[in-house]
């Protein structure tokens, strides 16, 4: 218990601003200063790189406007079904080739070519399977998930420690009691990592598709502003997907508590 206690109160008593939260906060001073110094220099077009005053303008017209939160809401409701979809199917592909040899000498190297491969390619065929509404969306961003989740749940089966397995095989329990009280449990952090990865690539392959042909999402409004030359709602758009990137990543690394593992 005296352990207990002088470990709370070391961390209690770790300071918040450390060198780390001070550098941080220079790269961001830096970067937002270049880019100011860059809008005034008459280096670049007109409104090609706008005044940070111009930006934080047009982020509030943005967000002051309820068409943008609709568009929003459905790249997150494509990107959350993609996701769910592409999680569960990378999630069991993963346990199953992490847990048999012969299928992953056989399977896995199918992943790790198709892997890296832009997942765009795959779009026009989305679009004659799926039609060019949300369905195709939705099948971009399962594809893309499902690959870096598939890998890290394969690589984190074969991390497992023998001796749970043989306990797990001792008292005779079915597969399903294997993945749910031995394997997913003990490889609780690849899994963690993959669904990081796999939100970044879906959040990609989503917003990619939008752009391409959608007339409503996140992403057709940032071809619509485009095409405008409106470069500062551009810019907002882009900080505002920013923002809910780092947040959802936030989320997803404190669910898993890879937090704490990297304050040890």
């Amino acid at each position: 218990m005296a352990e207990i206690g002088r470990l709370i109160r070391t961390r209690e008593a770790r300071p918040r601003l450390t060198a780390v939260t001070l550098l941080r906060a220079v790269i961001v001073l830096s970067v937002l200063l270049t880019w100011q110094l860059l809008s005034v220099s008459g280096l670049f077009y007109r409104d090609v790189i706008p005044s940070l005053t111009v930006i934080t303008s047009a982020l509030v017209k943005l967000l002051s406007t309820g068409d943008f939160y609709w568009n929003l809401w459905v790249t997150i409701d494509e990107i959350g079904v993609g996701l769910a979809i592409g999680g569960v199917c990378g999630l069991l592909a993963g346990l199953i080739i992490g847990g048999n040899k012969f299928i992953a000498k056989a399977f896995e190297p199918y992943l790790y070519y198709l892997g890296p491969t832009p997942k765009i390619i795959f779009f026009p065929v989305m679009i004659m399977w799926f039609g060019v509404g949300s369905g195709s969306k939705v099948a971009m961003g399962a594809v893309s998930c499902f690959f870096p989740i598939a890998l890290n749940v394969a690589a984190g089966m074969r991390q497992i420690d023998q001796v749970l397995i043989k306990v797990g095989e001792s008292f005779r329990a079915n597969p399903w009691q294997m993945a749910t009280k031995i394997y997913l449990p003990a490889m609780r952090h690849p899994v963690i990592n993959g669904l990081r990865l796999g939100f970044g690539v879906a959040l990609i392959g989503t917003l990619l598709a939008e752009t391409k042909i959608s007339n409503r999402g996140v992403g057709f409004l940032v071809i619509q502003a485009y095409n405008a030359f409106d470069m500062p709602r551009l810019y907002a758009i882009l900080i505002v997907l920013f923002v809910l990137a780092i947040g959802a990543n936030t989320l997803v690394t404190r669910f898993g508590g890879l937090d704490e593992i990297k304050q040890r």
